[in-house]
């Protein structure tokens, strides 16, 4: 027979089963929407329910879009590290070369790069600028001649209207010009001492920047140890009194792309794996001043995409096996030249053919002007996902003091006058003579970012 319409549902149905749940579920609420009572009561916990659905659906939509957007936070603590690599220290002279070192043929190469030498009215001749010219017989009107006289040896070296250029190929190249005619570090370093022991021109490796011939201390090149440091505080760290050599400076007779109007020394501390890129993160130090350089380890860990925008991937360079933004900055800049100058700089790796004087006065200061001030949208470079740095806390005293001018005098084989010009100077707020730099290594701290 069949069932009756009206019958109840067997035991076991689905029915049956979803008044069964109904009557015991935990969920709060949902039993008294469909179990039997008033309506008004039905209706009351209806409208709760919703809105706690509601409410349940609203933060766990905001918890989700949240989880979407990658968070992460950022952590810092300070270790007190009891062994770390001192940083590579790289100095520069803010003077690019000497001309007590040039020869007629160097005049002649760099004259025009130098703003030294210009073209005759109507001839394609050369001739020294007047202003050039004035400076030269000031400066050697400071070293004991007449100012205003020329001496007969200068006149021949200026005068270029005879003069037979050497062939092209004979020429010098850039980069041999500023390392002959450079500072050279046995004449600037008058002391060395690192930890306590001496130091000497040997613990140095000649680099070349944008500021021409520099020197860096422990770089770890050419197979040396890397030197370590136990402990912070003076005495502990490198300790450098250098001879700026300012009277022997390029004198100033107009602007040009070389052009210093600073005297002193210019300073970048920076890890072994990173090239120094001084003219753009060094730091000044004064002449006729003794600079304190205190110095803090920073190692950041930024994180990949898509919680950060670092860059985690190897470098793709045919210079530099170890990413960092000096290096992006370098790598790029060099291929920007070589293609629109055929040429590189002499702070550029590779194996293009170093610039001459006159491709770096027509094409390579513009082009990496343009590059360093104008373009926001070329050598562009992502921040690394590992980074250290050194972050710098600096002080200075007065040196010498008029106690100790007589006894310097004396240990560096100077005249007192010379070594009092620093006094003289620094009282009228003028350049002085030498300067003093002492570095040292405090502490070392971390700063990682987590998800």
């Amino acid at each position: 027979m069949c069932p009756s319409s009206g019958s109840k549902p067997s035991p076991g149905s689905l029915t049956e089963a979803g008044k069964l749940f109904l009557k015991h579920t935990t969920l709060h609420g949902l039993r008294h929407i469909f179990l039997s009572g008033s309506y008004p009561r039905r209706v009351a916990w209806l409208l709760a329910f919703l809105a706690a659905v509601a409410l349940f659906f609203a933060w766990s939509s905001n918890r989700v879009r949240y989880l979407l957007s990658s968070p992460m936070y950022t952590k810092a603590h300070m270790v007190y590290a009891k062994r770390l690599v001192f940083p590579a220290v790289t100095i520069c002279n803010q003077n690019l070369l000497l001309p007590r070192r040039m020869k007629k043929t160097d005049i002649f190469s760099s004259g025009r790069w130098l703003g030294v030498l210009e073209k005759e009215p109507d001839s394609p001749n050369l001739q020294v600028s007047p202003a050039a010219r004035e400076a030269l017989l000031t400066l050697l009107g400071d070293g004991g001649e007449s100012a205003g006289s020329e001496p007969p040896w200068l006149s021949r070296i200026l005068d270029f209207k005879n003069f037979l250029p050497p062939p092209l190929e004979s020429q010098p190249s850039m980069r041999q010009l500023l390392d002959r005619l450079g500072h050279q570090l046995e004449e600037m370093l008058l002391y060395c001492r690192y930890q306590g022991e001496l130091c000497g021109p040997r613990n140095f490796s000649t680099i070349f920047t944008r500021y021409g011939k520099c020197y860096t201390f422990n770089s770890g090149q050419d197979g040396r140890p890397l030197l370590v440091t136990m402990k912070g505080g003076t005495g502990n760290g490198l300790e450098l009194m250098l001879d700026i050599q300012q009277d022997e400076y390029l004198p100033v007779w107009g602007e040009t792309d070389e052009t210093s109007f600073e005297a002193g020394i210019k300073v970048q501390i920076h890890t072994q794996d990173e090239p120094p890129f001084i003219d753009q993160l060094g730091f000044g130090v004064a002449p006729g001043f003794q600079t304190f350089v205190s110095c803090q380890e920073q190692r950041l860990t930024y994180l990949p995409p898509p919680w950060g925008d670092c860059k985690s991937t190897a470098m793709d360079s045919d210079f530099f096996s170890t990413y960092s933004i000096t290096a992006c900055r370098i790598d790029c800049e060099t291929r920007y030249l070589v293609e629109n100058c055929n040429c590189r700089m002499v702070h550029m790796p590779g194996d293009a053919p170093y610039c001459t004087p006159e491709q770096y006065k027509e094409c390579a200061d513009p082009a990496l002007d343009f590059l360093v001030e104008r373009d926001n949208d070329y050598c562009v470079c992502e921040t690394p996902c590992n980074l250290t740095r050194y972050g710098k806390e600096l002080s200075f005293v007065k040196i010498p003091s008029k106690a100790s001018a007589k006894y310097l005098a004396k240990k560096f084989n100077k005249t007192e006058q010379y070594i009092a010009l620093i006094n003289v100077l620094d009282q009228t707020n003028d350049s002085g003579v030498i300067c003093k730099l002492q570095e040292f290594h405090d502490e070392s701290a971390e700063v990682q970012s987590f998800v």
